[in-house]
């Protein structure tokens, strides 16, 4: 990996992608998104997680984060590994999940590829990690991560998005704690 997408400085704040092996569609289900909302939650309380923005799509993540406790690297690789092995609980206990068995064979084939993994891969291996070492950086990542959803056509307006913290910058209190970007 080119060291341009690497966590240099542990007091910069980062905007990171969490991707889905295949871009699979996981986060169709609220449940999937919870399990991620309160893992960050548990990040935040206990590992010294700050939460800057994020927004949650079908198959990606997008977070503006930094850190006051763990190394960054170290949060994103803990709060990767907690949400996939309790999503794939989840899926594994599902008796609504129509696509249980694609899911699991899908996620399982990929674990078996990767020699990081044992049976198991959900997320892909790269966060895509960027400094945002200027103010026009970070307000250009802060809107790209909350259009999001309003490009994908999911809603018009971007405050209408439950599973992001557009909803916080316009006033509101959203799902997770978050430090605003002035």
């Amino acid at each position: 990996m080119s060291r341009k997408y690497r966590i240099h400085n542990q007091r910069e704040v980062y905007f990171v992608t969490f991707t889905t092996v295949q871009w699979i569609d996981v986060f169709t289900r609220d449940e999937y998104k919870e399990i991620f909302v309160e893992s960050v939650k548990y990040c935040q309380q206990h590992k010294g997680l700050e939460v800057y923005a994020w927004v949650i799509m079908t198959n990606h993540i997008h977070m503006i984060i930094g850190t006051t406790g763990s190394k960054l690297q170290d949060l994103i690789r803990d709060l990767k590994s907690f949400t996939s092995q309790h999503i794939r609980l989840a899926i594994e206990n599902s008796t609504a999940e129509s696509r249980k068995g694609w899911l699991l064979w899908m996620f399982g084939k990929a674990g078996v590829y990767n020699r990081n993994n044992i049976d198991w891969q959900m997320w892909q291996q790269h966060n895509h990690p960027i400094a945002l070492d200027t103010d026009e950086k970070t307000m250009q990542r802060l809107n790209y991560l909350h259009e999001n959803p309003v490009r994908a056509g999911f809603v018009t307006e971007a405050t209408h998005w439950k599973w992001s913290s557009a909803y916080d910058y316009d006033g509101g209190k959203g799902l997770i704690d978050i430090i605003f970007i002035n």
